[in-house]
């Protein structure tokens, strides 16, 4: 049982559901990100997506493809993004920690080098975009045999049968997409949300987390009813934009944001 799975089990018996905040690492300097996070965990953070910079940010909307900008031209690399990850443990070591991103970074660094890197600095799951369970079969295994957690995406056009091929595959959690179209997508409907997930609860005991659309605590709650965890990015990462020339308060306000959905979903 790696930290992921400790997190969702403390949850379940506290009757609380899982809040997961994503920024991106190195946005909008790398000497911030740990401060970062170790704010999000202050507000209620119960595991944290750092994003990995990527020049080609395909399945994200402007909000995050303009952090990945912010963070590659202060020459954020995923070695440095490691490296934060061993910082951010020397003072915490129970949050779990998911790196999310495309499989470019990692193939350039190697899949067994990144592993190994990963496991040493405390990464707890990883979640590659553009790498579908069905193309796996190398990188799977790799962490897998150092406890750390594939995790992927499944969407509302995701057909019968290739969710039940996600859900064999996925570990730690898995991360329903409440949207079609890009991250920072607007319109949520938690009915909705709980009509598609019901049948992933017939093909998985893994956690089902929500992300895309949630934007504020009444979001943050609705999802909460219905799923096991609440993913949130854009609005984090549109007030890192909004203070990026002030960023020694940008703390500060990501701890209110998360407070706000963390006190709404409790409620």
């Amino acid at each position: 049982m790696n930290r992921i799975d400790q997190r969702f089990s403390e949850l379940k018996q506290q009757g609380r559901k899982a809040l997961i905040p994503y920024i991106t690492a190195g946005d909008p300097a790398p000497q911030y990100t740990v401060g970062f996070m170790h704010a999000l965990v202050d507000a209620g953070a119960d595991i944290i997506e750092l994003g990995v910079p990527f020049s080609d940010p395909m399945a994200d909307g402007p909000v995050i493809q303009k952090a990945c900008e912010r963070a590659l031209k202060k020459g954020t690399r995923l070695v440095d993004l490691l490296d934060m990850v061993a910082e951010f443990r020397q003072a915490d070591t129970t949050t779990p920690v998911v790196l999310m991103g495309y499989l470019n970074p990692i193939e350039r660094i190697g899949y067994e080098a990144f592993a190994d890197r990963a496991a040493e600095v405390g990464v707890d799951g990883v979640l590659v975009v553009d790498m579908p369970p069905e193309e796996a079969d190398e990188f799977g295994p790799l962490l897998k045999v150092r406890n750390l957690a594939s995790i992927f995406l499944i969407a509302p056009t995701t057909s019968h049968a290739r969710a039940a091929t996600i859900c064999a595959h996925g570990e730690g959690y898995l991360y329903y997409v409440s949207l079609k179209g890009v991250t920072g997508a607007a319109t949520l409907n938690a009915s909705d949300v709980a009509e598609h997930l019901a049948p992933l609860r017939d093909m998985t005991d893994l956690p089902l987390c929500v992300g895309f659309g949630i934007r504020d605590g009444v979001t943050a709650a609705e999802v909460a009813k219905v799923a096991d965890g609440v993913i949130v990015g854009s609005a984090l990462v549109n007030r890192i934009a909004e203070h990026a020339e002030t960023p020694e308060i940008i703390a500060g306000q990501l701890n209110s944001v998360l407070a706000e959905m963390r006190t709404a979903m409790d409620a």
